[in-house]
């Protein structure tokens, strides 16, 4: 199971700046592909202090020079992991472009208030089930977390506002390094990797493959 990549050439006079003015050019182009199912699907892969990986797949929200933001249960298993070990990895696996990003930096918490003005976006459905699903935690079966929703829908019905949950919240990644990976044939693939130097200062360099 094996296919040969057929893409043009990326090389470094064809990067933007920095970072985040590159992803923003190949994040418009893969969002315009219809082949592309949820765009900003990343996998976020965090570890404990002893070394232990675990990797799930997380929508983006939101992203800017400051960093990479997702929304999470502060509780769950990525969100105790980065509060005992605070560094994480993102991966962009868009495969009918034959591209891959990798973000790799230190996870800091949003403010409050940004995450409640998220919060307020989001159906009202989705703001239940983030009360109603103690995520990560074993649970005795889906009916009871079924039953938890139901209360909870009765206890705020639309279209009364739900109050935002004390232990849910953003997550910022800031980039220390940033991968951008284009597929060739033969396996020699593209691999340019801005590494930060000082505040406002990248360095290119390139990988093998």
């Amino acid at each position: 199971m094996r296919e040969q990549y057929r893409t043009t050439e990326l090389s470094a006079a064809d990067l933007a700046p920095e970072p985040i003015g590159q992803f923003a050019r190949w994040f418009k182009e893969t969002a315009a592909n219809p082949a592309i199912h949820e765009p900003n699907a990343m996998i976020v892969s965090t570890a404990t202090p002893e070394g232990r990986p675990s990797s799930r797949t997380v929508l983006l929200k939101h992203y800017d020079e400051a960093g990479f933001v997702f929304f999470t249960n502060y509780e769950s298993r990525k969100g105790k992991e980065l509060a005992a070990n605070p560094y994480a990895s993102l991966l962009f696996p868009w495969h009918p472009l034959a591209r891959q990003v990798i973000v790799t930096g230190r996870a800091v918490h949003i403010g409050r208030d940004e995450t409640v003005a998220y919060f307020r976006t989001r159906p009202h459905g989705s703001q239940l089930g983030a009360w109603a699903s103690p995520q990560s935690q074993v649970i005795a079966s889906r009916a009871d977390l079924l039953a938890r929703y139901e209360d909870l829908a009765a206890r705020y019905p639309e279209p009364g506002q739900v109050p935002v949950p004390p232990e849910w919240g953003g997550v910022r990644v800031v980039p220390e390094a940033v991968e951008f990976w284009q597929g060739h044939e033969n396996r020699l693939h593209d691999r340019l990797r801005y590494v930060h130097e000082a505040p406002g200062t990248w360095r290119v360099e390139r990988l093998a493959p």
